[in-house]
């Protein structure tokens, strides 16, 4: 059910994604095709499928809000392109291919980022049969994820933390920053967008906060445990760049069973929904089979 739910809106997305670029006119063929390279490098579209399937768990269709999807994935990728440049991650491998600035060179990826931040809020603000407080509403809760309180603060405390002993509770606030807050703002949005009662949309707010820590802990697991020809990145990246991470803090059996509380704690907010929520649950319990 959960393969399949994916597989279809991941033909979903990337046919969206694809118009929305395409219909870029008149821009210089070399960010085009820095944009395009990195948005249509494989990725597994999480954060739009998690906006789509919160607004299903409400009892909406999650389809119908492509544009916010669409959007949510853009921001995505253009962080990724800045994150693996060199100075910030230094990242040679994204998705088993060159990163950006190894292709088109540092400046064109700056800009391939910049481009693709924009163009997410452009797409977004065409989103139709949504009422105008609600479109807003949702936009101004994507802006704040995405920025300097959110996304954007969360990799400043990251590179301030390189080489630096950081206690547990810097690391929770870290990563609940650069990885929870475009989670929170995927299933927040959606829930929003779909109608969601206000007892759904604090089981909502949990379940994120919870399935963004689970993600990072298993994301850590997997920087020392990951095979790169799997992951298409390199391991060990963390230990190289002197991150302190949850397997660093504690250990990788103790990571472990973190991150199978942690999923389970996601699945117990979810309570309060019925079986249309039952893809966000397997979307928590594959947390816990991940192998890139």
């Amino acid at each position: 059910m959960l393969k399949e739910y994916c597989q279809q809106k991941v033909v979903l997305i990337n046919a969206a994604l694809k118009k929305f670029v395409f219909a870029q006119n008149h821009i210089p063929a070399a960010i085009y095709e820095a944009m395009s390279y990195s948005l249509f490098a494989g990725g597994k579209r999480l954060r739009p499928i998690l906006l789509m399937a919160a607004a299903d768990a409400v009892g909406s269709r999650g389809d119908k809000f492509i544009n916010m999807a669409c959007g949510l994935e853009m921001i995505h990728t253009y962080s990724l392109i800045h994150d693996d440049l060199p100075a910030m991650d230094n990242d040679d491998y994204r998705r088993g291919k060159l990163t950006n600035h190894k292709v088109f060179g540092e400046a064109m990826a700056i800009l391939a980022g910049d481009g693709l931040l924009t163009l997410a809020f452009e797409v977004m603000l065409n989103q139709p049969d949504v009422k105008e407080k609600n479109l807003l509403l949702t936009i101004h809760e994507i802006a704040v994820s995405a920025g300097a309180r959110g996304m954007v603060g969360g990799q400043a405390l990251d590179l301030m933390s390189e080489g630096r002993t950081i206690d547990v509770e810097t690391l929770r606030r870290m990563h609940e920053a650069k990885t929870g807050a475009l989670f929170g703002a995927a299933l927040r949005c959606g829930g929003l967008l779909g109608g969601a009662t206000d007892e759904q949309l604090a089981a909502l707010t949990v379940y994120a906060q919870k399935f963004g820590l689970a993600f990072q802990i298993t994301d850590d697991i997997l920087d020392v445990t990951g095979q790169q020809s799997v992951m298409g990145k390199p391991v060990g990246s963390d230990e190289k760049n002197h991150k302190a991470t949850y397997v660093s803090l504690y250990s990788l059996s103790q990571a472990k069973s973190m991150a199978e509380d942690t999923v389970k704690e996601a699945c117990e907010a979810l309570n309060v929904f019925d079986r249309k929520a039952d893809i966000l649950r397997s979307l928590a319990l594959q947390l816990l089979e991940r192998s890139c």
